[in-house]
């Protein structure tokens, strides 16, 4: 990335709204919690008292945290580059911190154009640093509930061009929907929306990895948090992709999908993750619309 900012433009047809919802500072926030976990700034001493409790019960958290950013940025590339996408859908955002999704695709491909997600007013609050763009590319930021498709695809689709292919980034995301929600139902409908050779980047807090700490710790987080987490299983995380072809190694430990150097592999996590393309070509059905 440059050394300076001159390159770097806001978008003015997507500003960020004034926040209207208000931050309770006294309830954990997942969005907070994790901005501790990884080093940062924006969150308060409920989320620091949360994060410190889920650590005790499993110690590999914060591990398994930063993992998860780095498979964040290794899926990226691989998408930015190798597969050659230039449109990402990511949900779920979080607080802005090092290596976002536009900076690590726009460092290969300034072009891209990436439409993040989430609805919570902190992360709203501070959506203007997701919101620097190279010029060449675009970035949008979406206030709107994991939980509606339509409101998120219609919104989506002011900045992508759902005719070309998307990547639908969920990370570390899901687990916040419950099985009474569908949350596989929400990843069909985000797949239908867009056409072949589109991909999809799911991680997801492991059931069977560490099963009594990570048993323990999400009960803990869940008394503590405004939000309720689902750790899921392997086989549950894999479902995810059902009709779509699994990018090799499929659905591994976070770390050990295509590891910078392979010794990274071994890379403390407790955390599922893959990547999958959706197939067809030429002769295919259009997907579905997305508003």
């Amino acid at each position: 990335m440059a050394a300076n900012d001159d390159w770097r433009r806001e978008p003015t047809a997507y500003q960020v709204r004034s926040v209207v919802r208000t931050i309770d500072p006294s309830i954990a926030h997942i969005a907070r919690v994790q901005d501790y976990w990884l080093g940062g700034k924006d969150h308060f001493e409920a989320d620091r008292i949360a994060g410190d409790e889920v650590i005790a019960l499993l110690p590999d958290t914060v591990a398994s945290v930063r993992q998860n950013r780095a498979f964040l940025g290794r899926t990226v590339r691989f998408l930015a580059g190798e597969a050659g996408i230039r449109q990402f859908l990511d949900l779920g955002t979080g607080m802005p911190t090092a290596s976002n999704t536009h900076e690590v695709a726009q460092a290969r491909a300034p072009e891209s154009k990436i439409a993040y997600v989430d609805n919570d007013p902190m992360v709203l609050a501070h959506a203007r640093a997701l919101l620097t763009s190279r010029p060449e590319g675009q970035c949008a930021y979406i206030d709107a509930d994991i939980r509606d498709p339509e409101t998120i695809l219609g919104k989506a689709a002011e900045i992508l061009d759902f005719s070309e292919p998307v990547a639908v980034v969920l990370m570390a995301v899901l687990q916040f929907i419950p099985d009474e929600d569908d949350p596989q139902g929400l990843v069909r409908r985000l797949v239908e929306a867009v056409p072949a050779g589109s991909c999809l980047v799911i991680s997801h807090p492991a059931s069977d990895i560490q099963a009594a700490a990570m048993a323990s710790a999400t009960t803990r987080l869940n008394q503590l948090m405004a939000q309720r987490a689902k750790p899921r299983s392997r086989d549950a995380v894999t479902a995810f992709f059902d009709g779509l072809d699994l990018v090799e190694p499929g659905v591994i430990r976070c770390p050990e999908w295509r590891p910078d150097r392979p010794e990274d592999a071994a890379g403390k996590s407790t955390m599922w993750g893959g990547v999958a393309k959706k197939p067809g070509g030429a002769g295919q059905p259009a997907p579905s619309s997305p508003v």
